[in-house]
């Protein structure tokens, strides 16, 4: 079977489409913005990866949140409820954890069928 992978680096790939599935790595926004921002910022990267994979929102099959501080969930969910297909929600968890560097406060990562 074939393995695409895509903007593949030496340490990871951005997203990986295998057997009709589309693995996408971590998706974070840009430092020094709000919780609300990073998370438009995430999305928008998610969206990107998913066209390149021939994939989109209406097919994504789970999702997990990361979020630096419980605290902004509501707000994260204010940007992901206005962003999420109607009728195509996926299964999701949202946890706290500490980030890969101190300035990053939310984390979205997606595993999506192809269309």
């Amino acid at each position: 079977m074939t393995i695409k992978r895509i903007e593949c680096g030496a340490r990871m790939s951005a997203a990986v489409v295998h057997n009709g599935t589309v693995y996408l790595a971590g998706q974070v926004g840009t430092p020094g913005k709000s919780v609300a921002d990073q998370t438009r910022d995430a999305l928008a990267e998610v969206d990107r990866l998913l066209a390149e994979a021939g994939s989109d929102k209406e097919h994504i099959l789970s999702a997990q949140i990361w979020l630096a501080d419980m605290a902004d969930f509501a707000e994260m969910n204010a940007v992901w409820d206005a962003w999420v297909a109607a009728g195509h929600a996926p299964a999701r968890a949202t946890g706290e954890s500490k980030l890969a560097a101190p300035d990053y406060l939310v984390e979205v990562i997606v595993v999506a069928a192809v269309k």
